[in-house]
């Protein structure tokens, strides 16, 4: 009884956390999104566990616990992939920036360079 108070109430905090991130827009949607979905699947799951266990014969796996951890692990292997790929979109981003930067930098040189040039032919 405990635990399932504890967990409980450590998904209400955890959704109004999100729901604060979102609102002070310190999350982005997408990602708030995705986790109050898992707490929407978390919350009535810590109240109910005999519902877990349920779901978890239905399936075929040995007990809830079991099949919590390797939902779990699925899960945070999923969300490391998509924000690997997250990060390697900012990284070709960056180095296009940086490429586009230093063009603009050496066409400033250049007109500054030109411009310096015929200052010195004018006077």
């Amino acid at each position: 009884m405990k635990l399932t108070l504890v967990t409980g109430l450590t998904g209400l905090i955890l959704l109004a956390t999100i729901v604060e991130l979102l609102r002070r827009r310190q999350l982005r949607e997408k990602y708030g999104m995705l986790w109050l979905g898992v707490l929407v699947i978390v919350i009535p799951l810590s109240l109910f566990p005999r519902l877990l266990d349920n779901v978890a014969e239905l399936l075929g796996v040995a007990s809830g616990v079991s099949l919590v951890l390797f939902l779990g692990i699925i899960f945070l292997l999923l969300v490391c992939v998509h924000l690997s790929w997250e990060v390697s979109h900012l990284e070709e981003e960056t180095r296009t920036l940086a490429e586009d930067f230093a063009l603009l930098r050496t066409e400033i040189d250049a007109d500054r360079a030109a411009r310096d040039e015929l200052v010195r032919t004018d006077g």
